[in-house]
C-alpha cells in the first residue's frame, strides 16, 4: 500500500504479507484508558474497610506471602476481576449494537437485551423453576439471547435495517419489563425480593466463577471482534456504497448484532443488568478518539474503566453501606441519556 492512500490520521503497520491500518488517536486513546484501567484496579484493591498499601497488594498479585492475602486474594481481587471484565463485554457489546443501528441511543439495554435476561430470571425465580444462584447467569444468557432473536426475527425484512431494529427493540424492551413486573407481583415474595437485588447489577459475591467463564467467552469472542473492526469501515457507508465494495451488509450487520448479544446476555448472566455502561462506553470512545467510526477496543477499554470506578464508588461511598454497582452507573447513564436525546433534539451528532 502507497503513502498516498493513507487516509489522514492513520497509519500502515506490516507484518510480513499482512498488512493493517491504524487509527493513530485511537491507539493513544488506547493506551491512556488502560492507563487509567489499572490505576482503578489498583485503587480498587487497595481501599475498602482497611486500606492496603500498593506495595503489599503487589505482594498479593504476585503470589509472595503478605498479611493481606485474605482481603486482597480472596475478596477483592475476584470483585474486581468480574467488574473488568463485565466491563469489558458491556462496552464491546454496545460498540458493536450502536454500530449496526447507526444510532448513539441504542445499546443491549434499550434494544431488550437486558430486560430479556431479567424477565426469564425473575419469571424462573418467581415460579420456583431455578432454586439455586448458580442457575440465574444461564438463565440470563437464554432470556438475553431469546430477547435478540426476538429483536432480530421481527426487524428482518429480507435485511436487517437500522432503524427498524432499534425502534422493535424498544418495543420488545418495554414488554419484557412489564412482563417482569408481573412476574415479580405474582411470584413468592422472598423469591421476588432475591429477582429484585439481582435486578439491580451488583458486584457483590462476584468470585472466580464468574470471571473465569466470562474470560472464556471473551476470548472466542476475539476472532468475531478483530473481523467486526475490520468491517466497521465498509459498514458505515450507506447499503449501497456498503454493498458495492463488496461487503455481505445483511450477513456482517447479523454476525455483529448476534456478538452483541452474547456479550450482553454473558455480562448481564455475571452480575445482572448493569445498565447505562454498554450506552455509554462506545459514545466517550468516540470522543477520546476522534475516529469516524466507534472504536471497539477504546469502548471495551472504557466500558471497564467505568464499570471498576463505579464499583469503587459503591463500595466506597456510603460505607460501611455497600450499594450495587448498577445504582451508581444508573445515577451517572440516566442524566446521560438525557443529555444525549436533549443533544440529537438540537440536531446534534
Amino acid at each position: 500500500m502507497s503513502a498516498a492512500v493513507v487516509p489522514a490520521g492513520y497509519r500502515v503497520l506490516r507484518a510480513g504479507p499482512a498488512s493493517f491500518l491504524l487509527h493513530r488517536r485511537s491507539a493513544l486513546a488506547a493506551c491512556g484508558l488502560l492507563l487509567l484501567l489499572a490505576a482503578a484496579v489498583v485503587a480498587s484493591l487497595c481501599l475498602g474497610e482497611s486500606t492496603v498499601s500498593p506495595a503489599e497488594v503487589l505482594k498479593v498479585v504476585t503470589g509472595r506471602p503478605s498479611p493481606h492475602e485474605l482481603v486482597v486474594g480472596e475478596f477483592r481481587l475476584p470483585r474486581v476481576q468480574v467488574g473488568l471484565l463485565v466491563g469489558l463485554a458491556l462496552g464491546l457489546a454496545g460498540a458493536l449494537i450502536q454500530t449496526v443501528a447507526r444510532n448513539p441511543l441504542a445499546s443491549p439495554d434499550v434494544v431488550g437485551v437486558s430486560h430479556g435476561a431479567a424477565a426469564l430470571v425473575v419469571g424462573l425465580l418467581a415460579y420456583g423453576v431455578v432454586g439455586s444462584t448458580g442457575q440465574v447467569p444461564y438463565a440470563a444468557v437464554g432470556g438475553g439471547l431469546l430477547a435478540g432473536l426476538l429483536v432480530h426475527s421481527l426487524a428482518w425484512r429480507g435485511g436487517l435495517h437500522a432503524q427498524r431494529f432499534v425502534l422493535i427493540g424498544i418495543g420488545i424492551s418495554v414488554a419484557l419489563s412489564s412482563l417482569t413486573t408481573v412476574f415479580l407481583t405474582k411470584g413468592d415474595g422472598l423469591q421476588a425480593q432475591q429477582a429484585k437485588v439481582w435486578m439491580t447489577g451488583s458486584l457483590n459475591g462476584a468470585g472466580h466463577a464468574q470471571s473465569g467463564w466470562l474470560s472464556w467467552v471473551l476470548l472466542a469472542a476475539l476472532p468475531v471482534a478483530l473481523w467486526a473492526a475490520r468491517a466497521q469501515r465498509s459498514i458505515s457507508f450507506d447499503d449501497a456504497s456498503a454493498v458495492g465494495l463488496g461487503l455481505r451488509l445483511n450477513r456482517t450487520r447479523a454476525g455483529m448484532a448476534l456478538l452483541g448479544v452474547v456479550l450482553a446476555s454473558c455480562a448481564a448472566g455475571a452480575t445482572g443488568p448493569v445498565d447505562f455502561v454498554a450506552l455509554m462506553a462506545p459514545q466517550i470512545a468516540v470522543r477520546l478518539a476522534r475516529s469516524a467510526q466507534i472504536p471497539l477496543l477504546c469502548s471495551a477499554l472504557t466500558g471497564a474503566v467505568v464499570v471498576v470506578l463505579a464499583d469503587l464508588l459503591a463500595r466506597r461511598m456510603l460505607a460501611p453501606v455497600e450499594l450495587p454497582v448498577g445504582v451508581v452507573t444508573g445515577l451517572v447513564g440516566a442524566p446521560y441519556l438525557m443529555w444525549l436525546l436533549l443533544r440529537s433534539r438540537r440536531g446534534g451528532s
